[in-house]
This record gives C-alpha cells, structure tokens and sequence, in this order.
C-alpha cells in the first residue's frame, strides 16, 4: 500500500470514530492500568480505554492491584458484561469476560469475589463457580445489588426493593440475621451501593437527598467510639457533580476511591480521586 493511501485510511477511521473496543486495548504498563493518580478533585479513568461512550462501571481492584475488573454494556455487548484486567510482568491484558449476575466486589483478603447474594471463591490463578450465600441472603422480598464485606466478617448490602441498606455481623464464627443499618443512612431515595472500610472505620454509599448536588451523590459515615455510625457527610463538590454519582469503593491499597458517574444518558464512566479526601472530611 502507497504511503499516501496509509494517510487516507488513518483519516478515515478518525472521521468514522471508530473504537477498538475492550478486547484490543492499547499498551497498559504500569500501576492502575497505566494511567496518571488523579489528585484531589475527581477524574475520569481510563478515558477512551475503560471509560468510554457506553454504559462502563463499578469498576474495582482486586486485593494486591493486579487484578481490575469492570461491567460495561454498547457495542456487542447487550447486556452489562464483567470485563476483567490481569497484570503480568507490569502490562495489563484482557482475561475474562462474563454476563453479570450481582454487582461486584472483593472481600478484604482477596480470597473471595461477593456479587449480590452469591459469590465465587479463589482457586489458584483462576475463580470457582458462583455460589449463594444461603436463604438468610438470597430471598425474594428482597433486591441485593451489591454486598460488601469487612475483615471482621460483617456484610453490608443494599435492597433495592425495600431501598435501604443493612448489615450482618459475624459473631463467634456465627452469621447473625442482617439488620437495617438505621437512619443515618437510610434517608433519602435510591439509598445503594454501600462500600465498608476493611476495618470498618467508615461506610460510603449513595443516595438522593435535600442539599445535594443533582441525582445521587456520595456519602460516608464515620465509626464512632461507641460502635454507632456518625452523621452522613456529603463528599462534597470535588467528588459529586449535577449528575448521578453512584457506587463508590476504595482501592484496597487505601490510595483512590473508584465511583461512577452518568455523564450523559446512557453513558456512563468511571471516575477516581485521591482517598486522602476521606481523612479531610473526618470529623475532628
């Protein structure tokens, strides 16, 4: 092919927009998929490569960061898809895909892949089956979207059908009947997506309420010396927008907090920004 006719086809495919799509990403290298640590105020992550026009989110690292796992719907993909990263000798590729069946996220040891009422565990390199946490969980009356756990054992999960949030504790090695978490959280609408911290100081989720920003924003609970939940603090400006922000999770390397945002109708993209606003925003 005439050089001439390189030139032609490489504008052609720029006017077209065409998109390579999930499956033939650029070079990633590097930690966080290869791209720059965001500072204090929310970016997009991955833009053009994970966040693009399509519906891309819940995105999260696996304990140990080398593993990124993503849901997205558009292009073939028509129905939400879990998309999974793998990093090998520093570069990033492609090694999973699957239909979702529950929002996902890890356990803190990394041992264990929550999502909704199941879950599948780590087997080598690999994970086993989708399990079910058993009748006290998986119930009809009630709509998990996303279950996340504690070191201490303790799951904390929305409802969507009842629209709150609650927790089930581990004591003596005995799972106890989950419980509403109370009003501090559950206030507002479209109360969801809650993320405990490892060591269960402080609890994210999102909802709809007075004095917000527009749609859902993000908030957070703090522990308090008694074992009740503080106020809910708005995440404030830097991380919320005119627009929905909805399922928050920290990197388990406790450095950023991963969250989506609906840019535009029936686009949606991940965002991150530095975790340290979560001690910024701790009451004194």
């Amino acid at each position: 092919m005439k050089p001439i006719s390189i030139i032609l086809l490489l504008c052609l495919l720029a006017m077209s927009g065409k998109s390579y799509g999930h499956d033939k990403p650029p070079i990633l290298e590097g930690p966080y998929l290869g791209q720059k640590p965001p500072g204090m105020v929310a970016e997009p992550f991955a833009p053009g490569i994970i966040s693009k026009k399509s519906w891309d989110g819940e995105g999260v690292f696996a304990p140990g960061m080398k593993e990124f796992y993503f849901t997205t719907k558009g292009g073939k993909y028509t129905r939400r898809t879990v998309i999974g990263f793998r990093q090998e000798n520093k570069l990033w590729t492609k090694y999973l895909e699957f239909p979702r069946n529950g929002e996902t996220a890890f356990s803190p040891d990394g041992k264990r892949w929550h999502m909704a009422e199941g879950y599948k565990d780590r087997i080598g390199d690999g994970w086993s089956v989708r399990k079910s946490l058993g009748p006290m969980f998986d119930r009809k009356d009630w709509g998990i979207m996303r279950l996340t756990a504690s070191a201490k054992g303790s799951y904390v999960f929305d409802d969507y059908k009842n629209k709150v949030i609650r927790i089930s504790k581990l004591k003596d090695g005995k799972r106890q009947t989950p419980k509403e978490i109370g009003p501090v959280v559950n206030t507002g609408q479209w109360t969801a997506h809650p993320f405990i911290a490892a060591d269960e100081s402080y609890l994210l989720w999102d909802s709809e309420r007075e004095g917000g920003y527009g749609g859902n924003d993000i908030y957070i609970s703090y522990r308090q010396k008694d074992g009740s939940w503080g106020p809910a603090i708005n995440m404030g400006d830097k991380v919320n927008s005119a627009r929905e922000d909805f399922y928050p999770s920290v990197t388990p390397d406790g450095k950023y907090i991963l969250f989506n945002r609906n840019v535009a109708d029936g686009n949606t993209d991940i965002y991150w920004v530095d975790a340290q606003i979560i001690e910024t925003l701790r009451p004194k």
